[in-house]
Parts: C-alpha cells; sequence; structure tokens
C-alpha cells in the first residue's frame, strides 16, 4: 500500500490555509494556534519552526511533542469521512486537526473544541 501523498506535504503549505479559513470567518490565528498546540503539544515556537522549516506533516505529527489524550474525543465527518472510524493513524491525526480547524471557523465554543480541557488558558 503506498503512502498518502498528503503525508508528504509541509505543514507550512497547508498552515496558511488553515489561517484564511479561521480569518474568512472573522476568528484569529491564536484560535487557531490554541487547537493545534492543544492537540500536538507543540508551543508557539514550536509551531513557527514546523511552519519554517518545511516538515511534512509525518513528521510534523511524528515530532509532536505530546498529542493530546482526549484527541480521542474529536469525532464527527471531515472529508466524507468519520474521523473515529479512520483506522490509519497517521490520517486520523491530520484529520482530527482537520476537524478542529473546521470547529473553529464554524465559531464553535472554545471550551467543546478543547473537549472541556484547558479552557483557562490565557
Amino acid at each position: 500500500m503506498s503512502a498518502h501523498r498528503i503525508y508528504g506535504m509541509s505543514f507550512g503549505s497547508i498552515y496558511p490555509l488553515y489561517v484564511q479559513k479561521v480569518e474568512r470567518k472573522d476568528h484569529s490565528k491564536a484560535e487557531l494556534d490554541r487547537v493545534i498546540t492543544w492537540l500536538t503539544g507543540y508551543d508557539d515556537a514550536g509551531l513557527d519552526e514546523a511552519i519554517a522549516d518545511g516538515r511534512t506533516l509525518e513528521a510534523f505529527f511524528a515530532e509532536a511533542p505530546a498529542m493530546n489524550p482526549n484527541a480521542s474525543l474529536i469525532t464527527g465527518v471531515i472529508c466524507g469521512m468519520r474521523v473515529e472510524e479512520i483506522e490509519d493513524p497517521l490520517m486520523q491525526k491530520i484529520r482530527y486537526m482537520d476537524k478542529l480547524v473546521d470547529e473553529v471557523a464554524r465559531g464553535k465554543k472554545m471550551t467543546s473544541i478543547l473537549r472541556g480541557t484547558e479552557v483557562a488558558k490565557a
């Protein structure tokens, strides 16, 4: 089985599209960064580095400091697939991130997006 083409895409090429998506719906880059850091454990400097160094999505998730244990609480449909039913662990992580970005863009409450955790972050 060949690897999905998306695995080789750079995080730095996808991130600006996420920013555009949330800003188009009157939400902020800060909200986007918050959900990505919640999911992956990267801090702001780590995100900036991942954007700048051209690492692939595969490397982005492989090098993630700490995937959030509550990520499994992310459910729903993204790209026509239920995220909780995706068998490939890397694809599931990518779709978790896509789902979180969609939730920010739709204006879902941050407490819901973060699955009830880290709500007091400044």
